[in-house]
């Protein structure tokens, strides 16, 4: 299968289409910033945000959606499981991320700006439905009956008290930007590489998908939504197919009038015909000649 725009893995890439790294940078950090402000100025919406999590709760039975228990029953048989769930959650959702920016910076710069693009308008949509719709996640909803198991069994990245923690909005689940990142990561590198290897790269969403549920961060409603404005962000922002290089041609072109298709080759010269080497006759007429005679 081939993606429009996409570079075979073994040529070099294209340099021309690769932004400065200085500016890069900063936008990427200017990005960072604004994501985490805006997280924080999420908050301070408590009843809100339980109510909001009692309505997600009701919803997701309503339509039969399956159990978020059922996914963390599974790893609480075994505390090693439950230890890499979080570890994972806690660790790999940023650096998974701007390794696969930078990767695609130096390999795919034509990728890599597409890539940006789409990660910077999902993050801003989900900053603003943070702000619109804040949503205590299932782990402090007492009605879904999960356990915390960041605070059990560790490590977490939030605090023992929510309304007052002051290093992340606990009440912005809605929607995952950990699954939202981690699809966007996965389909950067399946669109931007030909390896037969690389649709491996679908296990990233789906660990992170099992991880987010499991440990009670996340319902299942905050994938989807995530994944419907990922799917609008395609739509939107396509990846464009680089222009060819265009062969240069020795004449200018007029009007509308197509081009030759090759340079006419000059006609042959002639011999004149007073230098034309004479004509052979036959013996037989020379016979008959001199038989005349």
């Amino acid at each position: 299968m081939r993606y429009a725009g996409s570079e075979p893995a073994d040529r070099e890439p294209d340099s021309s289409a690769r932004p400065p790294l200085v500016r890069e940078l900063l936008l990427v950090v200017g990005l960072f910033v604004i994501y985490k402000l805006g997280r924080q100025a999420a908050t301070g919406h408590v009843e809100e945000a339980y109510r909001n999590a009692g309505n997600v709760w009701d919803f997701e039975r309503s339509v039969h959606l399956p159990g978020e228990g059922a996914v963390q029953s599974l790893l609480l048989h075994n505390e090693t499981l439950i230890h890499l769930a979080n570890t994972y959650y806690a660790t790999v959702h940023f650096p998974a991320t701007l390794l696969f920016l930078v990767w695609l910076y130096w390999r795919r710069p034509h990728h890599y700006v597409w890539s940006r693009r789409i990660l910077a308008a999902l993050t801003g949509a989900a900053l603003a439905l943070h702000l619109l719709f804040p949503l205590a996640p299932p782990r402090l909803l007492a009605a879904a009956g999960l356990v915390d198991t960041g605070q059990v069994y560790g490590p977490t990245v939030y605090g023992a008290t929510p309304a007052t923690d002051s290093m992340a909005n606990q009440f912005a689940a809605m929607p995952s930007l950990h699954f939202g990142w981690a699809v966007m990561v996965a389909v950067g590198l399946i669109v931007a590489t030909r390896t037969r290897w690389r649709w491996l790269w679908l296990l990233h969403p789906l660990a992170t998908l099992l991880v987010i549920v499991g440990t009670a961060n996340h319902y299942w409603l905050d994938s989807i939504v995530v994944a419907v404005l990922l799917a609008l962000a395609f739509v939107a922002l396509p990846l464009r197919r680089t222009e060819p290089v265009r062969a240069h041609l020795p004449w200018p072109s007029s009007g509308n009038a197509p081009a030759p298709a090759a340079v006419p080759r000059p006609a042959e010269p002639v011999a004149s015909t007073a230098y034309a080497a004479p004509r052979a006759h036959p013996a037989s007429s020379y016979a008959s000649s001199g038989a005349r005679q």
